[in-house]
């Protein structure tokens, strides 16, 4: 399920890592996000492979903006450990009510392809973009990919289909930054990972098929039950959580 979720629009997470915390309450927090990542990472790959084998994208301004996310989620997990990344939640929910809200009002928010600026102002915009969502992703993680997918839309001008592909290039990049601190860390428990990681490269092939089938329409609606799936846990982790 996390898989399909995953590939068509992104927020896997939200159902991957909350099943790992209620299946295995013991097990230490560090080796649940880092069994969730070697999953995840599987996943992404693939619906990253599927897609670009369907959709144009821009890779001049996915690939520097995949580097800068990488290099700035492994700094946004360093300076997590340092503080709270608690204090950001009420201002992400926030900001994540409002894109919710834009994108139900603006009925042909992604609908068309059609990008915007001069190709080196892409390129500098998506570094940009890959640095401050890359940090994002390192320093607390819940809404990566809406963030890029909306990002990808509201300021490049790309439709929900190729946003939804350009964001598995970019946020592989940012589980891969992960991914390497939890394996030397040895952070993984590689005997449910590994299995995790085969349903979840099903579930990716699955919901690729689904969002190229249906296109921007479907990926736009499914968005939205991703962004409220969002609000509504961070709103629990704001007000209710420990």
């Amino acid at each position: 399920m996390a898989g399909i979720i995953d590939a068509a629009v992104g927020g896997g997470g939200l159902i991957q890592l909350p099943a790992l915390l209620v299946i295995m309450p013991q097990t230490a927090i560090a080796t649940l996000l880092g069994t969730n990542k070697v999953a995840s990472i599987a996943g992404t790959a693939v619906a990253a492979v599927q897609y670009s084998r369907s959709v144009k994208l821009d890779w001049r301004t996915t690939i520097p903006a995949s580097i800068a996310a990488f290099i700035f989620s492994a700094i946004g997990a360093r300076i997590a450990s340092l503080l709270k990344p608690e204090m950001l939640r009420p201002v992400i929910l926030v900001i994540l009510i409002v894109v919710a809200i834009y994108t139900l009002v603006k009925k042909d928010f992604g609908s068309l392809h059609a990008p915007k600026f001069l190709p080196n102002t892409r390129l500098v915009i998506g570094i940009v973009m890959g640095m401050a969502i890359g940090f994002y992703d390192g320093f607390l993680g819940p809404g990566t990919g809406s963030f890029l997918t909306f990002t990808f839309i509201g300021v490049l001008g790309f439709d929900f289909l190729t946003a939804s592909a350009s964001t598995k290039v970019v946020n592989f990049a940012t589980n891969l930054s992960a991914l390497i601190y939890f394996a030397f860390t040895d952070r993984i428990l590689y005997s449910i990972a590994l299995p995790m990681a085969v349903c979840n490269i099903l579930g990716s092939l699955i919901g690729t098929k689904l969002a190229l089938a249906k296109g921007s329409g479907f990926i736009r609606i499914l968005f939205l039950v991703v962004v409220s799936g969002l609000i509504l846990k961070l709103t629990y982790d704001t007000f209710f959580g420990k």
